[in-house]
């Protein structure tokens, strides 16, 4: 049974940081590229990050380049979200995929596998 566990998330003042985490179990990690998409309320869900299976290749949506950074730990079976310099927009529920043998794709629908999600809230 395949399982993404998000954890991490809380409350935040702007300009603060938070790091998420997801922890993979039932899958070959490895062979996933990961991403991180969010949700805001009454909003799409929305693409954040993603890396590759191979290479480490990462691919970002430009309101968060030079603020985020991805980065997966393969021993480890787990992806990291580096946020910093978090502004009140980036506030939604966060969420990790897996995409088998992917390359980091923006869209969702490449995804194959989806945690639950975990809150991000950046107060003013």
């Amino acid at each position: 049974q395949v399982q993404l566990v998000e954890s991490g998330g809380g409350l935040v003042q702007a300009g603060g940081s938070l790091r998420l985490s997801c922890a993979a179990s039932g899958l070959s990690f490895s062979s996933c590229a990961m991403g991180w998409f969010r949700q805001a309320p009454g909003k799409e869900r929305e693409f954040v990050a993603a890396v590759s299976w191979s290479w480490g290749r990462t691919n970002y949506l430009d309101s968060v380049k030079g603020r985020f950074t991805i980065s997966r730990d393969n021993a480890e079976e787990t992806v990291y979200l580096q946020m910093n310099s978090l502004k009140p927009e980036d506030t939604a529920v966060y969420y990790c995929a897996a995409d088998v043998y992917g390359l980091g794709s923006s869209s969702g629908d490449s995804y194959d596998y989806w945690g639950q999600g975990t809150q991000v809230t950046v107060s003013v």
